[in-house]
């Protein structure tokens, strides 16, 4: 029976994760919310009824992480460890919020990009494909590999660079890929992939700012090179 009533506990903790990850936590009350951050303090067994417990005690969420480490320890079944995960949160999420406000760089054009994007591609045997992702007022985000392939091609999927891209909250985006053979020179494909990605990421509010080719230090742009052939990149 006990084997059961784990295995059910388990059950739970899988399914909460998996709803977190696919919906986030949307309408979640504040003890489901804590009940999710428990499993990390406490790897086994039902941690609902304690979550609950610390709300009614602490009145909110917001009061359990306010709470001292002192405090939190006189709730039946909270140690040092998981005193120490809540009370820590308030300062880490503190920590996350300068973190995101503070000035990044802005990249304005594919120069800007540059730096960014040619340490990925140094001494690259196999073609690869990176993400350089902006927020609304063009400051890096973060930089996110997407396909590694062969020699002469890697795949460019719109689906991964949009999870990539939704992930660090991107609304603009440079996408880069590098040529083995020594020619910095799109190709028919890349202008046909840069056209698809765009059309599919332009309903979900991302914009494709420009498609980068890369080639031993050097790299050509498609908004120039489309500008050069008389054809408009949008």
């Amino acid at each position: 029976m006990a084997g059961r009533k784990t295995g059910s506990h388990t059950g739970h903790r899988e399914r909460m994760k998996e709803e977190f990850l696919s919906r986030g936590m949307e309408g979640w009350p504040d003890h489901r919310v804590l009940e999710l951050l428990l499993f990390y303090a406490i790897p086994q067994g039902d941690v609902n009824g304690l979550a609950h417990t610390l709300i009614d005690r602490f009145g909110s969420l917001a009061g359990v992480l306010d709470a001292s480490v002192d405090e939190l320890k006189k709730v039946a079944g909270v140690g040092d460890h998981t005193a120490v995960l809540l009370r820590m949160l308030p300062a880490l999420l503190g920590r996350y919020q300068a973190s995101r406000t503070r000035l990044q760089p802005i990249i304005n054009s594919p120069e800007d990009a540059y730096p960014w994007l040619e340490p990925y591609f140094f001494g690259a045997r196999n073609e690869m494909v990176y993400v350089l992702c902006l927020d609304g007022k063009r400051q890096v985000l973060g930089v996110r590999k997407v396909a590694e392939g062969s020699i002469e091609i890697a795949e460019m999927n719109a689906r991964r660079i949009a999870e990539e891209a939704l992930g660090l909250r991107a609304t603009r985006i440079y996408v880069a890929h590098n040529h083995t053979n020594n020619l910095a020179v799109p190709s028919q494909a890349d202008w046909l992939t840069t056209d698809v990605l765009r059309a599919c990421l332009a309903p979900i509010g991302i914009e494709l700012v420009d498609h980068l080719v890369f080639v031993d230090g050097d790299m050509v742009n498609l908004a120039d090179s489309r500008s050069l052939r008389g054809l408009t990149f949008v």
